[in-house]
């Protein structure tokens, strides 16, 4: 399965409270001090930071690249590694204004 149709299917599992024979998640937070950046995972758009602050995101067992942007700001972007049984994993995004 594509890394972008896991989370996906992971997030529709969180959703719908659907846990039979669902693989096991780690919790993905995040805090940070731009709300309206974009958020993706994996090349797949998540939400806005303020969203995905508020809510979290699970995340199937893998690697996977946490990009967040806003235009005037230089790409904040972590490879991060979820293994089953892990603790949630907590980021925190700084993003940088690019000078004038």
């Amino acid at each position: 399965m594509h890394k972008a149709s896991a989370i996906a299917v992971a997030l529709f599992l969180a959703a719908s409270g659907c846990h039979e024979n669902a693989p096991r998640t780690v919790s993905l937070r995040v805090a940070g001090n731009t709300p309206d950046a974009s958020v993706t995972i994996d090349d797949q758009y998540i939400g806005v930071f303020a969203f995905v602050q508020k809510r979290g995101v699970a995340l199937p067992p893998g690697k996977h690249r946490i990009t967040v942007e806003k235009a005037g700001y230089f790409p904040w972007d972590r490879l991060v590694e979820a293994k089953e049984g892990d603790p949630p994993i907590k980021l925190d995004v700084a993003l940088v204004k690019v000078p004038d």
